[in-house]
């Protein structure tokens, strides 16, 4: 029997696949690899990390060589020889030798495409010129990085996955880089909320960012380039990388009458073969069809065409080998985080006509209490009715690839939510958490569906309806910081006993920080004969879906564009914060900069994201100057701040009363009386009936006492370590549950706030009526404690402009 024998046209990803594998099915197949350019097999993926220079050697980006193809697999490697015509009829192609000129052609039994895709180029005068390039193979990168020699600043169009890694490439070049994007976010397959964050990372690192921005002119300058926006700026720059998507390369494929698809990729079956029996076609020139949706849709993606290429090789030899389907698992790098993606979006979810519910989780990487934990936001999409997972996305600066893989697996697999909950997965503190991220967004999923909660969403609590009410759980203290407009703020520890400030005529939308405050409270007014949903992810998807957090960051305090400026400040401590939940990162920030010198910078580095808004506003408020704001490594932003003599706005003050001896509610007035004192405020707290036991020291005390007065002691709690929670203490297992949390969290214990805030110049005053009618002595009192009455109280509250009575 006569060899089979078999071309492949294009000799990187799918077409280098099919090569290899058809020649491990055949010792005799005549097998030959045809490819225009210089090289075959090289990572494509690659090259911009090449152009940035985190991969040094250039050789490291060929996987294979012709040499080497020809060596092992008895190839007949062609480069540099381009396929011109395809005859199909006469089973024939047409080539063109580059090197020679000399056009020939070759039979064969079975023809494998593997032509990619090229770089869109729109319609716009200019983009012709030589200055304008774009990245697909090895010949663009050299001319990309021979391009940017000497220019001091490049233009990258497009914020897709070429975009952003091209825009990162050219900042490790030390080059001022302006990012145009014409939709209204980056990375435009992913959901906005989940890309608000990318925005703020990319600014931090110096990045232009024009978003609902395109480019409707290029023209020639003295310093290379001058771009006309469509928001009427323009825009000088060295050099142009157009990165606005790709096109299926089909030109062969339609001369040759081969049937394309609706969205002008070839058209194949599940076995890789076009229209033409004879002929196959793999990778970013065919359609394929999305596992989730069962439409044609063009995916470009590795992963997929060489798995394409394997399968065409199969078949060729008789083999019943099927694609099973693309669906869209991605991730991309950007500076310190990552997004990654699969199955459906919540956009591609309503443009197919999919019905979904949809939850967000933001825990931690791993487990918390391990140093180097950071944060992570994940967003599913699910069948309402069966829980079938329909698709993930994630984000942060570690953990996405691992709980991708997961949700990947378990869409390919039609795992519902139920089936994520009872994943076993590994676990040990520096990797994971003994319950997984991909846990906790099966349990938020399955609690909905089993009727559990009812789920509310931001778009729901933007615009509440007559009958509704948007209801904060959280505590004073976070509110302070920030609430949902028009929200009654009512905390969780205090919710059973408040229930009689609410309505059985309302429904309440109720939220928390992440979400999981607010199921609890949901499950106490449900129980109490309440209407109530529970904004899925709380108040930071709130936020993320309504702002980007780095457009709240004063002008005054944005970071510098060109990162080659030297610094001129003297910095004289350095600051570890990392791990820190608010507010400590500003505490340690406050007490290294009152050790410093006016004119003398502290470098802090922390993972709060929070920390990134939180440090120029700090700064805005007490008059001290933030040189910069920047990522320091994986998942960790570090700032810079000169110590200047004004205080910003003027000198302010604050005085509270604190009443309870609540450990929940100390831990409030403590929480609050940092940040303030952080921030510069005269804070002052005027302890007074039960909340004097905050401060009475925990051991025995020689004071010369009544028998009543014994009694009240002996009934009281003795200081901070001796306190209960207002609600749920259960006989001190709660309170033990709460603190074991906060230790997980890295939240300062109230020793330590009330430490902290001595420290910080925070007045505790304690009112001498209420210690002589409880019987409380001076000498039962911690060191630092003033007395006072209530005109002292008047007094201070008249030179204040915030008092809360806790």
């Amino acid at each position: 029997m006569k060899p089979k024998k078999i071309i492949i046209i294009g000799g990187v990803a799918g077409g280098a696949s099919a090569a290899a594998r058809a020649r491990r099915l055949s010792e005799e197949a005549e097998i030959i690899l045809l490819e225009r350019g210089l090289y075959v097999s090289f990572a494509n993926c690659g090259l911009p990390y090449h152009i940035g220079g985190e991969i040094a050697d250039r050789d490291r980006l060929l996987v294979t060589t012709p040499e080497q193809l020809r060596t092992r697999f008895r190839l007949d490697v062609r480069t540099q020889n381009e396929v011109t015509a395809i005859y199909p009829a006469a089973k024939e192609v047409e080539i063109k030798n580059l090197e020679t000129g000399k056009v020939y052609r070759e039979s064969y039994d079975a023809l494998i495409l593997s032509p990619g895709a090229h770089p869109v180029h729109p319609p716009v005068p200019g983009i012709d010129s030589p200055k304008v390039l774009s990245l697909r193979n090895m010949e663009d990168m050299d001319r990309i990085i021979k391009a940017l020699d000497g220019k001091q600043h490049a233009t990258v169009i497009g914020g897709g996955y070429i975009g952003l890694e091209m825009v990162e490439a050219l900042r490790q070049r030390k080059i001022a880089t302006a990012l145009i994007q014409r939709p209204a976010q980056v990375m435009n397959l992913a959901d906005p909320e989940m890309v608000s964050i990318l925005h703020q990372e990319l600014t931090l690192n110096g990045v232009d960012l024009r978003l609902n921005t395109s480019v409707t002119r290029y023209s020639e300058s003295a310093n290379g380039l001058k771009l006309t926006l469509s928001s009427g700026e323009t825009l000088e720059t060295g050099v142009v990388i157009l990165a606005i998507g790709v096109k299926p390369e089909t030109a062969l494929a339609e001369a040759a009458g081969l049937e394309l698809g609706p969205h002008g990729g070839i058209k194949v079956n599940d076995r890789m073969q076009t229209s033409d029996a004879n002929i196959y076609a793999v990778g970013d020139a065919v359609e394929v069809t999305d596992f989730i949706t069962r439409q044609s849709a063009l995916i470009p993606l590795a992963g997929p065409a060489n798995r394409q290429g394997r399968i065409a090789a199969d078949n060729m030899f008789g083999r019943d080998s099927r694609y099973k389907d693309t669906q869209g698992t991605a991730i991309c790098k950007v500076f310190n985080l990552a997004i990654g993606m699969t199955g459906l979006s919540e956009k591609a979810a309503k443009r197919a006509g999919i019905p979904f519910e949809k939850i967000y989780v933001h825990p931690a990487s791993h487990a918390s209490y391990y140093p180097g934990a950071s944060p992570l936001s994940i967003k599913m999409l699910f069948d309402p009715k069966d829980g079938k997972v329909l698709g993930a996305q994630a984000v942060g600066s570690d953990g996405v690839d691992k709980r991708i893989d997961v949700f990947a697996v378990a869409i390919r697999a039609g795992l519902t939510v139920y089936d994520l909950e009872e994943l076993e997965l590994s676990y040990a503190p520096p990797y994971g958490s003994a319950k997984d991220p991909v846990n906790m967004a099966g349990f938020v999923a399955a609690n909905a569906l089993r009727g559990d909660v009812k789920l509310c969403q931001v778009e729901d609590v933007l615009k509440p309806a007559a009958h509704q009410q948007v209801l904060d759980v959280r505590t004073s203290g976070e509110v302070a910081a920030g609430t949902i407009p028009g929200a009654k703020n009512i905390p969780l520890d205090e919710l059973r006993d408040r229930l009689g400030e609410l309505s059985k005529e309302k429904e309440y939308l109720v939220f928390c920080k992440v979400g999981q405050r607010g199921y609890l409270a949901c499950r106490i007014l449900t129980q109490n004969g309440f209407k109530c949903r529970n904004l899925s992810g709380g108040y930071t998807t709130y936020q993320r879906t309504v702002e980007v957090p780095a457009a709240e960051m004063p002008e005054k305090h944005k970071p510098a564009q060109n990162v080659e400026k030297e610094p001129t400040m003297k910095i004289v401590k350095t600051v570890n914060a990392c791990g820190l939940q608010c507010p400590g990162p500003i505490l340690q920030l406050k007490n290294a900069i009152d050790e410093v010198n006016e004119g003398e910078a502290v470098s802090i580095t922390a993972t709060d994201p929070g920390f990134v808004a939180d440090a120029p506003a700090w700064c805005n408020t007490t008059g001290h100057e933030l040189v910069s704001m920047e990522p320091a490594g994986k998942g960790e932003y570090r700032a810079t701040v000169i110590k200047r003599g004004g205080q910003g706005s003027g000198k302010r003050a604050m005085t509270n009363v604190v009443f309870s001896n609540d450990f929940d509610k100390a831990m409030a007035a403590f929480i609050i009386a940092n940040g303030a004192a952080a921030a510069g405020y005269e804070v002052t707290l005027f302890f007074t009936f039960w909340g004097i036991n905050i401060l009475r020291k925990s051991g025995p005390v020689a004071a010369k006492k009544n028998l009543i007065e014994k009694m009240f002691g002996f009934m009281m709690p003795k200081g901070a370590e001796r306190l209960k929670l207002s609600q749920m203490n259960m006989g001190g297992m709660g309170l033990a549950m709460i603190k074991g949390i906060m230790k997980k969290k890295n939240v300062m214990p109230l020793s330590a706030l009330i430490a902290q805030a001595k420290l910080g110049g925070v007045k505790l005053v304690v009112c001498t009526m209420s210690m002589d009618l409880m019987g409380i002595k001076k000498e039962e009192l911690i060191d630092g404690v003033e007395e006072g009455g209530v005109a002292m109280y008047i007094d201070r509250l008249s030179c204040s402009s915030a008092n809360l009575f806790i």
